[in-house]
């Protein structure tokens, strides 16, 4: 709990934080990446140029503060949990909190200047170590259960790429097996990995999280790769500031064979897209975000036949429409799978095989089949997951029955 003076202090000089986060972030990553470039390999570059990761940390910051001094009832426990798995997937350790504490205060001191008095500055030193200290605790508890050692690198393992299958024109799955021989671990449908890759020209390392898209138990595990393209016109892009091309994407792409052999994390998350079994399952994606969906089918298909499920999706068509060749098997397997699509071009359904009420244009949420007891998970663009959210709840659904995973910096969504 936030002590009463720095509540005080904190309140009063929020306004100003606020309007300052962004320029306090930029200069506090400048500052830390200055002091500390090895920090650059945790970090998305792509985020970084674009300055999302910049306004992600700010409204965080700000956020958590408001959190503290009771001028938002935002929920944070769900926040910090989901904060901390992404923190465990990268490796995070707890030494790295007093770097980025020095900095981020330091930042403060230089945008604001004489505003920071000894007291403003100790009020806001208290509320980053009340964030750090909460995020710490889950992390340590993250590994504990994982059995990793609470030191850095830890975790990480060699898997080498034992098959490559191309799903659409700008999407991969790589099929990946322990190069240790080890077997492969188990994960719950809705996890995913990071995945380190090192830059051309000894630039360093970048890392990226996908989520497991096969059969949890299995001898091998798959992620799905989306290559993401740049440009103004790119999420996250602008004119003044285009988007770059996906670098981590495009290596996967372009630069990985059968036999390479990569880095990837063991297996984190804390939503599940199976949710409880016994209840009815509403899975809804979009693009790419079916890869959470496909592996909670697949987990289904083989210890939950029955259950009664929804599988809606979104794409650009059905040739966008990663991974949908399993659809049919799956449908066999399980008979009270219902799949209705939404292509924005619906001129060609698809496969024939099939069993799918098929849309055109964007999902209508309304239009959504909706069971008594049903579990919903939620995986794509955040406007979209947030559509479909706002209407699920305006039909009465509990949030709590509503999971949803967001990857990069806009955790604080929903």
């Amino acid at each position: 709990m936030l002590s009463k003076s720095s509540a005080a202090v904190v309140t009063a000089t929020l306004p100003v934080v606020q309007t300052h986060g962004e320029a306090i972030t930029s200069r506090f990553y400048q500052r830390m990446f200055a002091a500390h470039p090895e920090l650059l390999d945790l970090f998305n570059r792509g985020n970084q140029a674009t300055g999302r990761q910049q306004a992600a940390l700010a409204a965080a910051v700000v956020a958590y503060a408001e959190h503290l001094t009771g001028r938002s009832t935002l929920p944070w426990a769900p926040i910090l949990d989901r904060i901390a798995h992404k923190h465990a997937s990268l490796g995070i350790t707890a030494t790295q909190y007093p770097i980025v504490g020095r900095h981020l205060l330091a930042a403060v001191g230089e945008v604001l200047g004489d505003a920071v008095t000894p007291e403003v500055a100790a009020a806001w030193d208290e509320v980053y170590w009340l964030l750090a200290c909460e995020l710490i605790a889950r992390e340590a508890r993250l590994y504990t259960v994982a059995g990793l050692p609470l030191r850095a690198g830890a975790g990480w393992r060699p898997w080498r790429i034992v098959e490559r299958i191309p799903e659409t024109a700008d999407i991969v799955s790589l099929i990946l097996a322990p190069a240790d021989g080890d077997p492969a671990p188990t994960f719950t449908p809705g996890q995913y990995v990071s995945v380190a890759v090192d830059l051309a020209g000894g630039q360093g390392q970048q890392i990226r999280q996908y989520s497991l898209s096969g059969r949890p138990g299995a001898a091998t595990w798959r992620i799905t790769v989306k290559r993401l393209r740049g440009g103004a016109g790119a999420a996250g892009g602008s004119a003044g500031s285009p988007a770059p091309d996906g670098t981590v994407s495009s290596q996967l792409h372009d630069r990985t064979a059968v036999g390479d052999v990569l880095r990837l994390s063991p297996a984190f998350g804390e939503v599940s897209s199976i949710g409880a079994l016994g209840v009815p399952l509403l899975l809804v994606s979009a693009g790419i975000g079916v890869t959470p969906a496909m592996a909670a089918l697949a987990q289904l298909g083989a210890v939950a036949p029955a259950r009664e499920v929804v599988l809606v999706h979104a794409d650009r068509s059905a040739a966008a429409h990663p991974l949908r060749h399993e659809l049919p098997e799956l449908q066999q397997r399980m008979p009270n799978l219902s799949v209705h699509l939404w292509y924005e071009d619906a001129t060609d359904g698809g496969l024939p095989e099939l069993k799918a009420t098929i849309h055109p244009g964007w999902v209508d949420p309304a239009r959504i089949p909706l069971a008594p007891d049903t579990y919903a998970h939620l995986c794509g663009p955040v406007p979209f997951m947030a559509q479909v959210r706002g209407e699920l709840l305006r039909r009465g659904m509990p949030a709590e029955r509503i999971g949803y995973e967001v990857f990069g910096p806009g955790m604080l969504a929903g």
